[in-house]
């Protein structure tokens, strides 16, 4: 027996939906059975409405749309991943710009970077070296992304994870309209007219 379908529903009256636009609370019974004599299903499409909502159509048909809604809100849901990039107190200069290119992308697609400064050695005792790194990496990243954690010291790294900006909706862009043909003479009228009056 499926859930929620024909005596699958139980509750014991419906708002019941039919094809030839008939909505009515009926036994729930009883609704099943006009469906049938329709040759289709009694499926509720709303549990929590009071009374349920069941909505006479095709199982097989319903059943594809649920899919094909499912899979659309898949398709827009943006799953957040966190990359993460390693740097070091020394990184050189073309290091560090090939790591910056790729943190762009990142946020540019929409995740999260976390940068990481790895200490070796007798660098644990200079953290604010990795923190400098860090700072200056945000800033070159600022016009792509924020700083989610700023920099914190874990042992012998440096974390900071830096967020894509939340995009922003367009605004509607309103245009004055152009003057109409009317307008425009009207205008033209008006300037003979005053420097007519002005010769006179």
């Amino acid at each position: 027996m499926k859930p929620n379908v024909n005596e699958g529903i139980r509750a014991r009256e419906v708002r019941a939906v039919f094809p030839d636009g008939v909505v009515e609370i009926m036994p729930t019974a009883a609704a099943i059975r006009r469906a049938k004599e329709m040759g289709l299903d009694l499926i509720l499409v709303a549990p929590t409405a009071n009374p349920p909502v069941a909505k006479a159509m095709d199982y097989g048909q319903w059943q594809y749309e649920q899919k094909k809604k499912q899979a659309e809100a898949k398709k827009k849901q943006h799953i957040i991943e966190v990359k993460e990039l390693k740097f070091r107190p020394t990184t050189e200069q073309h290091d560090y710009e090939f790591k910056k290119k790729h943190a762009i992308r990142f946020l540019q697609e929409g995740n999260r970077v976390k940068a990481v400064v790895q200490f070796r050695g007798r660098e644990a005792a200079h953290a604010e070296l990795g923190e400098a790194l860090l700072r200056r990496l945000a800033q070159d990243l600022a016009e792509y992304g924020t700083i989610v954690t700023p920099p914190v010291n874990e042992g012998r790294r440096m974390v900071m994870v830096i967020g894509p900006h939340p995009k922003k909706k367009k605004p509607t862009e309103t245009r004055d309209a152009a003057p109409s043909a009317s307008t425009t003479e009207a205008a033209v009228s008006d300037a003979h007219a005053s420097s007519a009056s002005e010769t006179a």
